[in-house]
């Protein structure tokens, strides 16, 4: 089984930047990319904002881990 998480607060750390920063340069509010990176919520018109201001593709804003099967 593959589980896929967001990879923003990785991304935005190798950026140097902040969520408010992130929120500011794309006018998504910071609660949103908090949850967004929570993995409660994701808009897919915030994938295609956000992958645009950090010149990453959409798939890098998440990463996959294999999970074994019980």
């Amino acid at each position: 089984m593959i589980i896929v998480k967001p990879n923003l607060k990785q991304l935005l750390q190798e950026k140097g930047i902040t969520q408010q920063q992130l929120s500011d340069m794309t006018g998504i509010p910071q609660g949103t990319l908090s949850r967004f990176d929570r993995n409660t919520r994701h808009e897919s018109a915030h994938l295609f904002t956000i992958s645009r201001a950090l010149g990453v593709d959409i798939v890098d804003l998440f990463t996959e881990q294999e999970q074994e099967e019980k």
